[in-house]
């Protein structure tokens, strides 16, 4: 009298394959991590390559930002470092890798 009657739902033809409920709950998953390679993972890797070839591209001459902000022009490049003239006569040896901008020529006199 109190207690309702229970009915069983029918089967859909996917729940005989056994990809019903799975592919149904992995597909927002999958699609999260689609996104995040578009959005993160695949501008970080471009991003990269072209600090890559910054830093291969690196010659006499040219005029670089490191990453402790300090300007000067590129006098001497080896493997893995380069020697900077920041003001005239004072030279400082810094890593390769931490060049993080290449300026226009003339932007050091412009200063």
């Amino acid at each position: 009298m109190f207690i309702s009657n229970a009915y069983a739902q029918s089967a859909s033809p996917l729940d005989a394959l056994g990809l019903g409920g799975n592919l149904g709950s992995f597909l927002p998953l999958i699609l999260m991590f689609v996104a995040m390679y578009f959005l993160m993972i695949r501008p970080q890797q471009k991003r990269a390559k072209e600090q890559k070839a910054m830093m291969e591209a690196l010659a006499k001459g040219d005029e670089v930002v490191t990453a402790g902000g300090v300007l000067g022009k590129v006098s001497k490049v080896t493997d893995l470092y380069v020697t900077l003239e920041i003001s005239s006569g004072a030279e400082m040896t810094v890593q390769k890798n931490s060049v993080t901008m290449l300026l226009p020529k003339g932007t050091l006199k412009a200063l």
